[in-house]
């Protein structure tokens, strides 16, 4: 590592240029190589500005990617298959140790948060907060014996908020990439890293949620997980080139809100849960198919037509996540396409999750879906992520992305669909 002048220096004159094109230039125009290095250069100069850190702090640029899902919607919870990716909007860090027993963050746009490593048992009037975030990861790096050493954090991020990009674990990867080079001589692999966001998230931030979005972010490009023992969930990195496949993915934002949407998420946990309950079991993975099929009837009795419906959502999209990663290993991008439409149409008729019963007036999902497959010659289109409100997910054929992009937006509002690429690296210290 070496000091932020000599960093930013070195960023001005392209020495990373190569580093910055296979995280941010993946669509390999000039100017997107050209806002990369400025953004990094950004960072660092703030950086500077921020801590005035001295010239003997060895400084490094830290990145944190969102997430995109790709496979397996509302599998995960029930120790299910998952296909997930990482993306070329992330979170960067420029970051130097202090040399005091105190982490220090400032993230453009929020306020800075300061958090002491003398202490770090969780706090209650942390929950829900960055700060809580940052304890956590502390406290389970050092259980996992590394010796903790404060550091000055300048974070920039072109995570989407409220995207289904997940923007936390972002954050979380970034933490601990930064964890494992100051603290743990990079002894952490991309899954542990992982694992100690879900925990800080679980435990400290106040969140009961999967590994999945940890695990995207984390081990990078496209990415297969099967959760059936979620403690040691089992990992596979997928080797495709989505930048050859002649689509492009677009994430596009409804306008809609994601308040007041729990219960609609518990939901689906609830239903699917009480199905398993059925069986004697906890979750859908441990009954299988052919047992579900034949207790339907006294299911629909016992749960409902509506927790039926979502159990055959998860049967069919668990397996969908296994098909899909093996269209992308297979080179067959036809077929993973038409897997993908297979697990919208599923999501909207089984698992129904494009819109809250809670409100019918507010039906964004269904409408741009609708217009996406008007739009659409060819290609796929989904609910994304959690699913009621926010966003969907289009794979795109390149040569109809302007007015895909152009109807969508006429719809919905300038900005709105944004154009995204899978990145290969999950997160990673970016320059040092």
């Amino acid at each position: 590592m070496r000091s932020c002048t000599a960093l930013l220096r070195s960023l001005r004159a392209g020495e990373y240029d190569k580093a910055l094109a296979a995280l941010y230039a993946l669509d390999g125009a000039p100017d997107s190589l050209k806002k990369a290095r400025d953004r990094a250069c950004h960072a660092a100069e703030a950086f500077m500005n921020t801590f005035t850190p001295a010239e003997t702090a060895q400084t490094a640029l830290f990145s944190g990617p969102g997430r995109t899902e790709i496979g397996g919607n509302h599998t995960d919870h029930q120790h299910g298959r998952v296909l997930c990716g990482s993306v070329d909007m992330d979170m960067l860090a420029c970051a130097a140790p202090n040399g005091k027993q105190v982490i220090r963050i400032l993230s453009e746009g929020y306020p800075a948060l300061e958090v002491g490593l003398d202490d770090l048992s969780s706090r209650e009037e942390e929950k829900n907060t960055s700060a809580a975030l940052v304890r956590g990861m502390a406290a389970r790096v050092k259980e996992l014996g590394c010796g903790l050493a404060g550091f000055d954090a300048y974070v920039t991020s072109t995570v989407l908020s409220g995207s289904g990009l997940s923007s936390s674990a972002a954050y979380e990867t970034l933490l601990g990439n930064i964890f494992n080079r100051f603290c743990c001589e990079d002894k952490l692999d991309p899954i542990t890293i992982a694992k100690i966001g879900q925990y800080a998230e679980n435990v400290y931030f106040g969140k009961p949620c999967g590994l999945m979005d940890q695990m995207g972010s984390s081990v990078g490009g496209a990415v297969f997980i099967d959760f059936d023992d979620p403690i040691n969930p089992i990992v596979e990195k997928v080797n495709y080139d989505f930048s050859g496949s002649g689509y492009a993915l677009c994430i596009v934002d409804t306008g809609s809100s994601h308040g007041d949407l729990t219960g609609d998420y518990a939901d689906i946990t609830k239903e699917m849960g009480a199905v398993a309950a059925h069986f004697g079991k906890k979750v859908l993975r441990d009954v299988s198919v052919t047992d579900f099929r034949t207790a339907i009837p006294a299911l629909r009795q016992e749960c409902g037509d509506r927790a039926v419906l979502r159990a055959t959502h998860f049967y069919a999209d668990d397996h969908r996540a296994l098909l899909e990663a093996a269209a992308l290993k297979n080179g067959d991008f036809d077929f993973f396409l038409s897997l993908v439409n297979q697990s919208g149409l599923s999501s909207a008729l089984h698992l129904q999750n494009t819109w809250s019963v809670h409100d019918t007036r507010q039906q964004a999902i269904p409408l741009a879906l609708a217009e996406a497959e008007r739009l659409l010659d060819g290609g796929a289109c989904r609910v994304h992520g959690g699913g009621f409100a926010g966003t969907i997910q289009a794979w795109v054929p390149n040569g109809d992305l302007e007015q895909f992009k152009a109807g969508m937006e006429a719809l919905l509002g300038e900005g709105k669909c944004h154009i995204l690429h899978i990145r290969p690296q999950g997160g990673c210290v970016v320059a040092e």
